[in-house]
Formats: C-alpha cells, structure tokens, sequence
C-alpha cells in the first residue's frame, strides 16, 4: 500500500545505514537448533581435549588433569547450548577421571583427587552458567537490532510516503488553482467567488489529509471514515439541521494510494448535492452506499433526493469546475465516473474491484 520514492539519506540517521543489516554473523549458537551435530561437538570436543592432555603429558608439571577441559567446556557451550555443554563437562570429568588423574585407567579415588575433580566441577559448571547468560544477552540485542532495523524501514516507508503524499497533494492545490484562474480570466466578476470555492476545497483537503494520518483513526473502517467526512460538510454549511447524510458501505476497502483521491471526490459530489441540490433550505437526505455489479469491479452510488439534474443531456460531460475536478479524482483510482436523474441526483463511481 505504501509507495516507494526516492531514499532516505544516510545523514538523516547518521551511522545506522552503515550498521544495517542488524544480523550477526556470528559463531555463537549455531548448533543449537541441530540437536544431532550440537551432542556430537560435545562429544569430539571432549575427545580432542582428552588427546590433547595426554600428549601434553610429558610436558606439563605434574597436576592440571582439566587444563584442556575447561576450554572445550567453554566452546561447546558456546556454539552448542548449554545441554551440549553439560555432556561436554560430564564426559571431561570422567576422562579426567580416568586417564589422567592418579591411578590412571581406573576410577579408583582419593581425598585429593575427589576435591580436585569438585573444584572442578564448581569451575565448568560457572562456565556454562556464565556463556549460557551471554547467549541469552546476545539473543536479546539480536533481537531488539531486527526490530529497531525493522522500526527503521517501516520510519522510512512512511516518511518517503509522507513526501509522495505531500507532492501529490501540492500538485492538486495547484491544479485546482489553475483551474480558478481559468474561470475568473472568463469571468473576472466571479474572482471572489472562485477564491471563496478554491479555499473551501483546500481546508477539505486538509481536513481529510490530517484525519487519514491521525494515529488514532488508522484503522478507521472507511464506512466511518467518509460519514465523518459527511458530517463535517453538513456542519460546515449549516445544513446539518434539515439534510441527513448516511453512508452504509461494509467491507468495502481501498488501499490510502486509491482513499485520499475517493475522499475527496465524495467530498465534492456531496458538497455540490448540498449546493445545487437543496437550494432555498429544503430538507432532503444524501445516501452513499454500493450497487451488485459486475464480477471484478464494483460501484460506489451517492444519491441525494433534491431537484435532480434538470435537463443536461450528458451531465458526466460536463466541464463546470466541479465535474472536472471529480473526474480527475476518478482517474486517479482507476475509475470513472457515470450521472443521472432518479428522484434527484444520483451519481455512480465505477471502480476495479
């Protein structure tokens, strides 16, 4: 739903494209969505250390019988998880146990072995607790980098919207004045009344741009949206006493490329109802609802129940100000525009579904 325009430049946030994207390439805790290799890097890890101590055997002073253990303890549990890592420790403890600690090739043990191995139990089990707390920060700022990264692209989106939405909207303004500047080289009598109709337009304009992006209407159902938009017409000509407005328009969705456009269409059609159609403070009621149409396009009906089109052979065809100006916005989303006479004024927005 959201447009894509031209990007954001880096010095808008300085230093966070450079950091994007917010993934680590890192080694820890690879292993431990893949159970099977994690059990078997414990496993070898263990081996290797076990071969490792016993080459360095004849070179090492005596005692030290975990030296190699503690660090295949550490990186097991850091690829690997902390139930890798415990296997990795219990198999280290028992090869300890067994080949190096005196008697070796046997479990047989002695006060002085039996508080050496507890010692060492205390110091692997400090190590897994303490890699299994960094993981779980780490997982942490993982996880808040992908949510601010995805924070960011969705700032983005919505300010490069913001700003086709602001072009687009300043190239109606000035469309629209061009238009009044036509009419009043026609008739330059009318110049007052022209700047009257042009501001007129603009405050609906902005009454309609500011309700789209007010936060606290952003899931607005557009039945409510275009009734609100109704009622403050009604108020803002005083008509809101003698003339009902009613919308009824349920499940029917449209993307906020295709809404700003049909707001303001709906705006001028029920505006010109209330103009021309119920002159001389007559009561009457302006109906906004759907009609069954083909499959793949539907139809958006406003019918009032005022004094109707006359006798204009092809009102759509018009080149008033108004029509123009509705016709351009039914271009805008795909659709056109179709008028009649029918107990009033009824006027008919064909649009792709």
């Amino acid at each position: 739903m959201l447009s894509a325009t031209a990007p954001i430049p880096d010095r808008i946030l300085p230093g966070f494209a450079a950091t994007r994207p917010w993934r680590f390439s890192r080694l820890g805790g690879r292993l431990r969505d893949r159970p099977v290799l994690a059990y078997a890097l414990a496993i070898a890890a263990a081996g290797l250390a076990l071969g490792v101590r016993l080459v360095l055997t004849v070179t090492l002073p005596p005692g030290f019988p975990f030296l190699t253990f503690f660090p295949a303890i550490i990186l097991t549990s850091f690829v690997a998880g902390r139930g890798p890592g415990i296997l990795c420790a219990l198999l280290s403890l028992l090869a300890a146990w067994f080949f190096i600690i005196e008697p070796v090739n046997s479990f047989a043990i002695n006060a002085s072995a039996a508080l050496g191995m507890g010692l060492s139990v205390v110091v692997a089990t400090v190590e897994i607790a303490l890699v299994e707390v960094m993981q779980r920060a780490i997982d942490r700022l993982d996880a808040e980098r992908q949510l601010t990264a995805r924070l960011y692209d969705q700032q983005r989106e919505l300010f490069e919207e913001l700003q086709h939405r602001v072009a687009n909207n300043m190239a109606f303004v000035s469309s629209l004045l061009r238009l009044q500047q036509r009419r009043i080289g026609d008739d330059p009598a009318a110049a007052h009344a022209a700047f009257d109709e042009a501001a007129r337009r603009i405050e609906t304009m902005a009454g309609i741009h500011r309700r789209l992006y007010d936060p606290a209407a952003a899931n607005q159902a557009l039945q409510a949206h275009l009734q609100q938009i109704c009622d403050d017409l009604l108020m803002a000509t005083g008509a809101d006493g003698r003339i009902n407005c009613r919308v009824v328009l349920p499940g029917l969705q449209l993307g906020l490329d295709r809404l700003l456009p049909l707001s303001l269409l709906v705006a001028e059609v029920v505006t010109n109802s209330l103009k021309h159609g119920f002159g001389g403070g007559a009561a009457g009621s302006i109906h906004i609802g759907l009609e069954a149409d083909a499959p793949g396009t539907c139809t958006l009906v406003i019918r009032d129940n005022g004094v109707g089109l006359g006798t204009v052979p092809d009102p759509a065809a018009g080149t008033g100000l108004g029509m123009r100006i509705v016709h351009s916005l039914a271009q805008q989303i795909g659709g056109r525009i179709s008028m009649a006479s029918d107990g009033g004024t009824v006027t008919r927005l064909h649009l792709p579904a």
